[in-house]
């Protein structure tokens, strides 16, 4: 295969072998994946990976930043979307599309709750940079609906921090152990169970 020349051939050529790293990744784990695997998987000559990452390490880390904007992308066009008008109703979105995204991706709930762990300090600070992203925009939608009296006001950090927690725990067992719930279901007993907890009422 030629060598992209444009800059879209380029950024289609990254995307194409991104894809393949994160099903080698994603099948094999980060240790044991090669970038001969890689090039084998896009179809691509093993020098030709080098034209685009400088190393395994290197591919590895945009992976994680590609998948964690495309996170929250998505977490973002949900709560673009009108819902019902139920006072918890953005923060159900949140937690759902979170899930959703999760459930159509399983691949990335492996490398995100598998790889990431056992990697060491190397990737330690560039994941952290990715969760507070992430977290930042759930502490947004708890503030918000602490504001509007719809959760009490307990530290919305703290609770965004709980949140993630509690959504990465139940995605990674998930990946394991096949409930047969729909992301839709899973997502309306974590939100019940956090604005409710477990006390009968």
């Amino acid at each position: 295969m030629r060598r992209a020349m444009s800059e879209e051939e380029k950024e289609g050529r990254r995307a194409e072998i991104l894809a393949a790293a994160k099903k080698v990744f994603a099948r094999k784990g980060y240790h044991a994946t090669t970038v001969a695997e890689i090039a084998k998987t896009a179809k691509l000559s093993y020098g030709s990976i080098y034209w685009y990452f400088d190393s395994k390490d290197a591919l590895f880390h945009e992976l994680m930043e590609s998948e964690g904007q495309a996170l929250r992308r998505h977490v973002t066009e949900a709560l673009a979307t009108p819902s019902p008008g139920a006072p918890d109703a953005p923060f159900r979105a949140a937690v759902r599309a979170t899930f959703e995204f999760f459930e159509s991706d399983r691949a990335l709930v492996k490398l995100l709750f598998r790889d990431s762990y056992a990697l060491g300090d190397r990737f330690e600070k560039h994941l952290f940079g990715i969760y507070e992203g992430f977290i930042g925009d759930i502490e947004e939608i708890v503030a918000s609906a602490a504001q509007r009296g719809i959760v009490v006001d307990y530290p919305p950090r703290m609770v965004a921090f709980s949140v993630a927690a509690l959504v990465g725990q139940i995605a990674h067992r998930r990946i394991v152990t096949d409930d047969g719930l729909p992301a839709a279901v899973v997502a309306d007993f974590v939100v019940s169970l956090l604005l409710n907890g477990l006390l009968p009422r």
